[in-house]
């Protein structure tokens, strides 16, 4: 996972360039690198890359769209895994 970080970074920073702010593709990305940083409980990392996702899945497929409401589950996953982090007894 540690090697994966600076690869998902250049490459939303290849595709912002390459694809413009609002592509679908850049969005999955995004996401995909959500996910990585959720896995690695770094739910403040990863709170807004997912929101950015969802918010171009909704422009650009509609909000019935898998992919929107594959970030809108990932959305709450987030939320939910840093909700429980923060339970006392919980690392």
């Amino acid at each position: 996972y540690d090697e994966a970080e600076p690869l998902f970074k250049r490459a939303i920073a290849i595709g912002e360039k390459s694809l413009g702010p609002n592509h679908p593709d850049l969005a999955t990305l995004l996401n995909n690198f959500a996910k990585l940083l959720c896995t690695r409980r770094k739910y403040a990392e990863a709170r807004p890359l997912v929101r950015r996702a969802l918010k171009n899945f909704e422009a650009k497929l509609g909000a019935n769209h898998a992919y929107t409401k594959y970030a809108r589950v990932l959305m709450v996953d987030i939320e939910a895994c840093s909700l429980s982090t923060k339970r006392p007894g919980r690392r």
